[in-house]
């Protein structure tokens, strides 16, 4: 007892004496059905290829993908989001590769649906940023700028051939001003009224997504903030999520995750349907980056970061550690 006054009586370490009595008071927990796999497929390659700045990640040969979806489903892990990788002699101005149904990205969709059926939550990428000779998330006007309404063309038949290979959940990334609703009504005129959307409602112009470039060997010369958002801006999100909604959007997502987990809570406040935040790139690679050096507990750091991004309001995390990280919280 203390000898220097009065003290209250309640004392908030009572409730964390022992491991036991810390997870029984927790407030949140990260479940292995929570976690999302971000996987890139790359064509004309017999192994997998390391990616230098993501140390863990490769890009995956359409074979070691089906590996990867299968140890995914054994995990517990809910989802896989693909991205494809084409040679980057198919790639043209208008992203060909991106709505040809034998293209890399509508193969992998189909291999990883006839490899684990519904087990798996199949997602894809509906972007041009991989297929583009430019590395534009767009479609490309006379003066070199991206063209919105040209572009939400080229989605819209990009979440067909997507749909059509399999896909359970399309994720447009671009941030066309009207994207979702094009796509939706893409869909909803050729058949796949049952493909979710899964919208990229605030996607930031963000120093994070570096290793990110390499890893779908992007073709960008110059940056994308004339479409994506200012990292300055709040307000602007909750904009961006009304109208992702009013367009038909079944889920929303943040990305990055880490460095907005403020904008992610407000997002999480609004909405009354699922929310996704992306741990991105960068976020990955600096945690590897500084566990290599001995400067943080690698594991400690993973199950932290995920920990905060779901206290945050995520329901669902996109994160190249979810197998990993999903084996982990089995056991634990």
């Amino acid at each position: 007892m203390s000898t220097y006054g009065s003290f209250p009586g309640s004392r908030p370490r009572r409730l964390r004496t022992t491991p036991a009595m810390r997870r029984m008071v927790a407030e949140n927990r990260v479940h292995p059905a929570d976690l999302i796999l971000p996987a890139f497929v790359r064509e004309g390659i017999g192994e997998p290829v390391a990616i230098g700045s993501m140390p863990g990640v490769v890009q995956h040969t359409r074979d070691s993908l089906k590996k990867a979806a299968v140890e995914a489903v054994e995990a517990g892990v809910s989802g896989i989001m693909l991205f494809g990788v084409p040679l980057d002699e198919k790639k043209d101005a208008v992203g060909t590769p991106g709505t040809d149904p034998d293209g890399i990205l509508q193969l992998a969709l189909r291999d990883v649906r006839a490899e684990v059926g519904d087990e798996l939550i199949v997602m894809s990428d509906v972007c041009l940023d991989e297929v583009t000779d430019h590395g534009h998330c767009g479609v490309l006007d006379a003066e070199g700028r991206v063209d919105n309404d040209a572009t939400l063309e080229r989605y819209a038949e990009m979440a067909q051939v997507q749909a059509d290979a399999g896909a359970h959940v399309l994720g447009p990334s671009g941030m066309m001003d009207g994207q979702v609703g094009v796509i939706r009504d893409a869909l909803d005129q050729t058949g796949h009224e049952d493909v979710s959307i899964l919208a990229y409602t605030a996607k930031y112009s963000s120093a994070f997504y570096g290793p990110f470039r390499e890893a779908v060997a992007s073709s960008l010369k110059g940056d994308r903030k004339t479409y994506q958002q200012d990292p300055a801006n709040l307000r602007e999100s909750l904009r961006e999520l009304a109208l992702d909604l009013e367009e038909g959007a079944d889920m929303v997502m943040v990305k990055p995750a880490g460095p907005y987990l403020d904008v992610l809570a407000k997002v999480a406040d609004a909405v009354d349907v699922p929310v996704a935040a992306y741990q991105i790139s960068g976020e990955y690679s600096m945690v590897e980056a500084a566990a290599e050096k001995g400067w943080i507990d690698r594991d400690k750091a993973i199950l932290e970061t995920l920990t905060g991004i779901k206290r945050a309001g995520a329901s669902m995390i996109l994160t190249y550690w979810a197998v990993e990280a999903a084996r982990q919280l089995r056991l634990s």
